[in-house]
């Protein structure tokens, strides 16, 4: 049975290296592919029926390319974490020019957070789910570090997947669910037109709502008080040190996505036994 388990957490890993190859391209992509839809849109508006895209942009076509050169990736070179540091070296097979560090990275987190995720639920319902919402995290932490956004054709699916598991109770009953995916809206949703109010300036993006509804989906209204608590102290933590080490100015806008995220993922995992030891302290 242990050998079993093993096998499962070790193929989970070599499957998270794949998804986090696949998760690189959404990183990457989705924002162009958001970007190119906004001009046609605009377009539109003014009435030019021209495409203003120069080649249509999907996750699956065009083929990947380097971005100095536009060398097509081969299958070859493509190959999670092994193309990168074995086959090339860290560079185009083109050009030469460097490829981000980034890539292997991702796809290096990514297998070992989903081989986490499996050896802590194990083999359930509850696992599967998890390693959905860890990915869909992973892909929002990129992108709102890169953007500053958060895609709604992530955070919204992302939220009613969380009620669809959370019909039967896989991690929590489904009026915690529901609760909880209106009241992460509201509670940043509030806190953001108080900012306003108070400053006249945008304290933080529309995205950062509907991921904290998602999670609240997922979590339950229950959690929405840890998640808060240790995104904000994060938050705090290395805004203030960005700051200080003179790499971030007190104006420059700092991501809150990344800090839900994280916050989010240590809910899931530790949620429940954070929540408990609060309550013994207080109580």
């Amino acid at each position: 049975m242990v050998n079993e388990f093993s096998f499962l957490v070790t193929a989970t890993a070599l499957v998270g290296l794949c998804i986090g190859s696949f998760l690189n391209v959404v990183i990457h992509r989705l924002p162009r592919i958001m970007e190119q839809e906004w001009r046609e849109q605009c377009a539109d508006i003014c009435g030019n029926s021209a495409s203003t895209a120069d080649e249509p942009l999907g996750l699956a076509r065009p083929r990947s390319r380097c971005p100095h050169c536009a060398h097509g990736i081969t299958a070859l070179e493509n190959i999670p974490l092994i193309s990168y540091f074995l086959i090339l070296k860290g560079k185009c097979s083109a050009c030469g020019k460097p490829i981000s560090l980034r890539y292997p990275l991702v796809e290096l987190f990514t297998a070992l957070a989903s081989a986490f995720v499996v050896w802590h639920f194990g083999p359930t319902v509850q696992a599967t789910g998890a390693l959905l919402l860890i990915w869909a995290l992973i892909a929002l932490t990129a992108i709102d570090i890169d953007t500053q956004l958060l895609p709604d054709a992530i955070t919204l699916p992302l939220l009613w997947l969380g009620l669809v598991f959370n019909l039967q109770g896989t991690f929590t009953d489904l009026s915690s669910a529901v609760i909880g995916s209106m009241g992460g809206y509201l509670v940043l949703w509030s806190v953001f037109w108080l900012f306003k109010l108070a400053t006249g300036k945008d304290g933080m993006g529309y995205g950062d709502f509907k991921l904290l509804a998602a999670l609240g989906a997922w979590l339950g209204w229950q959690m929405l008080p840890a998640i808060i608590l240790l995104s904000s102290v994060v938050g705090a933590i290395i805004g203030i040190a960005l700051i200080v080490a003179a790499r971030q100015g007190r104006n420059v806008p700092i991501p809150f996505g990344p800090y839900l995220a994280a916050a989010g993922a240590i809910a899931l995992l530790w949620g429940k036994t954070l929540t408990n030891g609060y309550l013994g302290l207080v109580y």
